[in-house]
């Protein structure tokens, strides 16, 4: 794909930032010059509440397929990668061949039910918990973005990068703005003033080049003089992005969303674009209804998944970046235990969350529960109705925040949420 250049940039619309209108996510000083490549966390969240049973299947509980007699997949169809620590049997979902790839590889970590106290089993609160990390005020600053807002100023305009349309919450900061950035090709800064002529634009630019260089003595210039570093950090950007979008991938992507944005995010940390930190979402886990584990809605979801994430997996080992690249997906909460009268699940608690990268320390983390209904079943609760969480999601956070993002996870995270059993990386 051809690179936009700058002229047609400002022709797109530069001439808003120019001005004083830049979308908040890049209302920063110059970008810091980035070279080479640095370790990187993509987060691959899985929107709707994915059925942890049916990825990662207990398949020689014999609860497992009374509870689920439509649903339940059979024992001599899952993909077989061993027992947990306690001797339990488990296998990945028969879609899952390029996971069963990468957990051969000794890169897959999978950490079984994962969650917290009291879950809402709520999509948007239990959406806002995930992305808060703190249960009793799901509303305020990302963890992500508490991260971020740690980070030594100025802030680089891409040290973040959102490939979604609305920003995530996980990614809300007080002070550093994050770009979405959901398509490569038609990546630009909308304007409300196309009569900004080109002129105008590139005295603009150039004037920002001069400020910046000498510095502003009065208010009005360092008003001037930040919103010309705004202008420079919205270049800086859209040609570094120009950059990703030339990239060549090594792997073939499927033709799915999911495979387009694990694609760019492969083209960036090729590129070296200076990311450290990426969002990237897909949704339908939500099956109530019409589950169909093994041939319908289920079993295209896992197939979606697996393509997109292979694809990626592949793409940076044959570029040798799998050892500064650490993967993490998760949902908001597992499903029940039982199928419900509609061939589906309904929203549980304990869930799954897996990582993936050169890093990581692959293998199963975690014990699998027993799936008998009764009361005093103490790997469930509710009645025996859901899987009781055993690792707090936020410990996986933290370590991943002081093992691999090398900050503090109790300042970010509010608490010291280090638990034993989760050293995966």
């Amino acid at each position: 794909m051809q690179q936009r250049t700058r002229r047609e940039f400002v022709r797109d619309g530069l001439s808003a930032v120019a001005m004083g209108w830049a979308a908040p996510g890049f209302l920063s000083e110059l970008a810091r010059a980035q070279t080479g490549h640095s370790r990187n966390l993509v987060v691959l969240y899985l929107g709707g509440g994915n059925d942890a049973l049916s990825f990662l299947v207990p398949y020689t509980d014999p609860a497992y397929y009374e509870r689920r007699p439509k649903l339940a997949i059979p024992a001599d169809q899952i993909i077989d990668i061993g027992a947990d620590s306690t001797g339990h049997p488990l296998g990945l979902h028969p879609e899952l061949t390029g996971l069963k790839t990468i957990f051969d590889d000794g890169a897959l970590a999978l950490l079984q039910r994962t969650g917290y106290p009291d879950s809402s089993r709520s999509h948007f609160r239990g959406t806002d918990v995930f992305s808060t990390a703190d249960p009793d005020r799901p509303q305020g600053r990302g963890w992500l973005g508490h991260y971020l807002d740690t980070l030594p100023g100025p802030v680089d305009p891409l040290t973040a990068w959102n490939t979604q349309q609305q920003l995530p919450r996980s990614f809300l900061a007080n002070r550093v703005g994050v770009p979405s950035i959901p398509n490569l090709s038609t990546y630009a800064f909308s304007s409300p003033n196309s009569a900004f002529s080109l002129e105008e634009a590139e005295y603009s630019r150039m004037s920002a080049k001069r400020i910046v260089a000498h510095g502003a003595t009065s208010a009005r210039n360092t008003h001037v003089a930040f919103v010309n570093s705004t202008v420079q950090a919205a270049f800086d950007t859209l040609d570094r992005v120009g950059v990703v979008a030339a990239h060549v991938p090594t792997a073939e992507y499927p033709q799915t969303a999911l495979g387009g944005a694990l694609s760019a995010v492969g083209s960036a940390v090729a590129s070296g674009a200076g990311t450290k930190l990426y969002w990237v979402q897909t949704g339908g886990y939500d099956t109530h209804a019409r589950q169909d584990t093994l041939t319908g809605n289920y079993a295209r979801l896992m197939r979606t998944l697996n393509g997109a994430v292979s694809a990626f997996y592949t793409d940076l080992k044959n570029q040798r970046l799998l050892e500064q690249t650490v993967v993490l997906v998760f949902s908001e909460f597992g499903r029940r235990v039982s199928e419900n009268g509609s061939a589906g699940t309904d929203h549980g608690s304990g869930g799954l969350m897996f990582a993936f990268g050169g890093r990581v320390r692959g293998g199963i983390y975690g014990r699998a529960a027993s799936l008998e209904q009764r009361s005093d079943n103490p790997d469930l609760e509710y009645g025996g109705r859901d899987v009781r969480f055993e690792t707090d999601f936020r410990a996986v956070y933290a370590r991943i925040i002081d093992h691999w993002l090398g900050a503090d996870s109790s300042q970010i995270l509010g608490a010291d949420f280090r638990q034993a059993g989760v050293e995966f990386i």
